[in-house]
């Protein structure tokens, strides 16, 4: 399976909801999580931000859907990226209110560093958090 392939896989697993369970097979030991939002500031590891993920999508946006609208493999630099799109609804209990029934459509990208094995190094993720957290009445 090539680096790219591998991150599809991954980005999928992830976006899915599958949780750290279904997204270690995609990642590299030590893998490293960076991005520059309120929600996720101390999240350091892609394992901590895959068990984010699913608590969020399962939790108070159950039932929320993406679509890829683009993605790339730049083999130079080793990084797969993946700009999407996430719609839900705060619908289920976990969020900071009670469900407001109130929906976001957010964009979002993924830029993953692959290492030598072909398994995700690094994840970035480039998010406007403020956007999403005021559409669902967060904030």
């Amino acid at each position: 399976m090539s680096a790219f392939e591998t991150a599809t896989k991954f980005f999928h697993a992830c976006e899915s909801l599958e949780g750290w369970d279904g997204c270690k097979g995609y990642v590299g030991d030590g893998a490293t999580f960076t991005a520059q939002c309120e929600p996720l500031m101390d999240i350091d590891t892609v394992e901590a931000y895959c068990e984010w993920m699913a608590g969020l999508g399962n939790g108070p946006m159950k039932g929320c859907v993406y679509e890829i609208n683009g993605s790339a493999y730049d083999e130079a630099n080793k990084m797969a990226i993946f700009y999407a799109t996430i719609t839900g609804t705060h619908v289920g209990d976990g969020g900071p209110v009670p469900p407001t029934n109130k929906q976001t459509v957010t964009d979002y990208v993924y830029a993953l560093t692959m290492n030598d094995e072909g398994k995700v190094a690094k994840m970035y993720k480039v998010w406007n958090a403020s956007w999403t957290l005021k559409e669902l009445g967060w904030m």
